[in-house]
């Protein structure tokens, strides 16, 4: 249950994590703002550019429905606006992550080598070793 308990926190202390429920948190901020102003500044604005009321600019009408093509390019707006604001926002806690790991020298952790292969069965072997476990070649000395 430790264990468990350990990966959780280390899967949420995770940098992107900690992006993702920042950008929902602001993305929620800033959906009002934006659906504002698609709905009360770029609404109006291509309803005037289309030249008439709500039911001209709506365009196809099937019967019993109508599909309101403003509405539609207004949330698609209203999307890019977000998407931009929360990548832009993502980006610059990135950025102030890294500079704030390189301020307290922190370097990212590099990769252990990769565990030698033997050149005729494509098993690992243990470094250093001089034969195969696996099919008993004799193995080339490493450097």
């Amino acid at each position: 249950m430790k264990k468990l308990l350990k990966e959780f926190q280390e899967f949420i202390n995770r940098g992107n994590v900690m992006d993702m429920a920042i950008g929902v948190i602001i993305g929620g901020a800033f959906t009002a703002i934006v659906t504002s102003l698609t709905d009360n500044i770029i609404n109006p604005l291509i309803k005037a550019i289309c030249g008439g009321n709500v039911g001209e600019v709506s365009g196809l009408v099937v019967p019993g429905t109508e599909i309101d093509f403003g509405a539609f390019i207004s949330a698609v707006i209203n999307f890019l606006i977000v998407a931009a604001i929360v990548f832009a926002m993502v980006k610059a806690l990135n950025k102030a992550q890294d500079l704030g790991n390189k301020l307290a020298h922190k370097q990212p952790e590099e990769e252990p080598a990769p565990a030698p292969v033997c050149p005729f069965c494509l098993e690992e072997v243990n470094p250093g070793a001089t034969k195969c476990c696996h099919c008993g070649s004799e193995l080339p000395k490493s450097e």
